[in-house]
């Protein structure tokens, strides 16, 4: 009988090695391909961008409508999203206590408006309060109307605009000490939204985004064709 020679960790390592190099090989390319494959369907998938992607600005092009919504405005009067349908609609969540964010976007709201000129027909900026308990119909309408006299402030009770803002990723949150308290402060997103004549959020826009770069958009999506 013959004898077998053991086998030894060094005659073993290198017949292993190439086997998971080979293995490892074989699994980065089907990984590249499935990657690849991937981008492909994603890409066929997403509806075309009709303006460039913008620093601070994505484009989402939703196919649905978002869910209608009524809230009170600053006549006392119900208000539904669908109201504004057939323009573009600049929506903002915030309170009219707000120190900074609130009234720093609603200023820059102006500025949009102003630089679209005969465009800003076709536009409604809309600020939602979500702080219904101190923002009432009168309070709110003297709060927007001191940036602009055409922007449209919305206002109700916190469950009402906690269901209407779930599609709009809203976080809020009433920093009150005490069921009794009213000098609070109001934590909230910041993010603006667009949203098209058909009612679909068409994009999002970053806090701090520069007001000319907001109204270009703005001008390409009302003028294409």
């Amino acid at each position: 009988m013959t004898d077998t020679p053991p086998v030894t960790r060094a005659h073993a390592r290198p017949s292993h090695t190439a086997f998971y190099i080979l293995l490892s090989a074989l699994l980065l390319g089907l990984i590249l391909t499935g990657l690849a494959v991937g981008a492909s369907v994603r890409t066929s998938l997403l509806p075309p961008i009709p303006t460039p992607q913008i620093e601070g600005i994505t484009a989402f092009l939703d196919d649905e409508p978002l869910p209608d919504f009524t809230l009170t405005n600053t006549d006392g009067n119900p208000t539904n999203l669908s109201d504004f349908a057939g323009r573009y609609v600049v929506l903002f969540f915030g309170f009219t206590h707000c120190p900074d964010f609130c009234p720093l976007t609603l200023s820059d709201y102006k500025i949009i408006k102003d630089e679209l000129g005969d465009a800003a027909s076709e536009v409604t900026f809309v600020f939602i309060s979500v702080d219904g308990e101190r923002d009432t119909p009168e309070a709110l309408g003297r709060y927007v109307t001191r940036f602009d006299p055409t922007f449209v402030g919305l206002t109700g009770d916190s469950e009402a605009v906690r269901a209407l803002g779930t599609p709009y990723g809203l976080f809020f949150q009433l920093n009150k000490e005490s069921p009794d308290d009213t000098d609070y402060t109001v934590d909230h997103s910041t993010l603006t939204y667009i949203i098209d004549p058909e009612r679909r959020l068409h994009s999002v826009v970053s806090y701090g985004t520069a007001p000319a770069t907001i109204a270009a958009y703005l001008r390409g999506l009302i003028e294409m064709p």
